[in-house]
């Protein structure tokens, strides 16, 4: 194995034991001392850690140094082209499906009650948090969750949203000021991150 080989076959090591780990450059870069564009140099193979480094990682990770500079082919098995496409087709079906589902109720109930002289537009400002909550729940349950805050987000805007359109005399900069503050904190809660328990500094036994 050459060095370009070698460096490109480390680099893949790392970015695997890392993402696996669930750490981001700037982290992995913190517990080595390095910053986090070594780090980024290393995992585009454009550099590779000196054997002290490879020794800490080693340690961090839980692997032989050897192990970081072998080539695992078994770390990324080929998926299967029969199942993945049909799998990711069914999720996003059902999704789909659930979502039209409460829209259709929604729809159903109005032109029933259309048909006898009742007009309740407000049916569909009810729907719209179901089916959001709805897609919430679904994506939650099949592990879709790679923008699951803005889906809280938008949750929560079209509950105010419905209390301000169903309750018309309440002033709506009230509502969206409450809405906005809401919003912040639905941010800042999605993005509260366990600290991995391998980067927490031992205390020195005094």
């Amino acid at each position: 194995m050459d060095l370009s080989e070698l460096k490109l076959v480390t680099a893949s090591n790392i970015i695997k034991l890392r993402t696996a780990a669930g750490l981001t450059q700037a982290e992995l870069g913190a517990a080595l001392n390095y910053s986090d564009k070594t780090i980024s140099k290393w995992e585009r193979g454009e550099a590779i850690p000196d054997a002290y480094v490879l020794t800490q990682m080693g340690e961090l990770f839980g692997v032989t140094v050897d192990a970081l500079l072998s080539s695992h082919d078994k770390w990324e098995p080929a998926p299967d082209p029969d199942e993945v496409p049909d799998r990711s087709y069914s999720v996003s079906m059902i999704i789909a499906v659930a979502v039209i589902g409460v829209w259709t109720l929604a729809l159903t109930a109005f032109v029933a009650l259309w048909l006898v002289g009742i007009i309740r537009w407000q049916i569909f400002v009810v729907a719209m948090p179901v089916s959001i909550l709805t897609y919430l729940v679904l994506i939650c349950v099949f592990g879709k969750k790679h923008h699951l805050q803005y889906v809280i987000a938008l949750f929560v805007f079209s509950l105010f949203l419905m209390i301000y359109l169903l309750f018309v005399h309440i002033n709506p900069w009230q509502i969206f000021l409450i809405c906005a503050l809401a919003e912040v904190l639905v941010f800042l809660s999605c993005n509260i991150k366990k600290r991995p328990k391998f980067l927490q500094k031992k205390k020195k036994p005094e």
